[in-house]
């Protein structure tokens, strides 16, 4: 869609530090600045789930949209390597491994992060800086 304009777009839970912590991973390792971001909790998070008719806001899942299609879980994690600069594109090679297994890893983390990384009030506020990769 428009908002987009050509960008992947990670779609995370707002109020999670594991999220934003990862977030903050991501921009610092994307220096062609490929991502587009928004909080599923966001007005634009629901209008982009609603626009590829996705059922994909369940919170234990950051969602990936990218030439069109919804990738959730372990999946969308991986297509997020596949950006990044560095050594972290290796770890594509994961999607060999059956689904299923890794999306139990996944889920296994999802179900745990509020209690290991903690819960904030409300979603991540963008620095100036970075402002313009975050939709609204």
């Amino acid at each position: 869609m428009n908002e987009q304009e050509g960008h992947p777009v990670i779609l995370f839970d707002g109020v999670c530090n594991l999220c934003e912590g990862s977030v903050r991973f991501i921009i610092q390792r994307d220096p062609g600045a490929v991502f587009r971001f928004a909080a599923l909790q966001s007005k634009a998070g629901t209008r982009l789930l609603q626009a590829y008719h996705s059922d994909a806001a369940m919170p234990d899942s950051v969602v990936v949209i990218e030439s069109g299609k919804v990738y959730t879980h372990s999946t969308a994690a991986l297509r997020i390597c596949r950006h990044l600069s560095g050594l972290w594109p290796l770890l594509y090679g994961f999607m060999i491994v059956p689904r299923v297994l890794r999306d139990g890893v996944y889920r296994w983390v999802a179900r745990n992060r509020y209690r290991w990384f903690g819960k904030k009030e409300a979603c991540l506020m963008p620095t100036p800086d970075i402002q313009a990769r975050f939709l609204e």
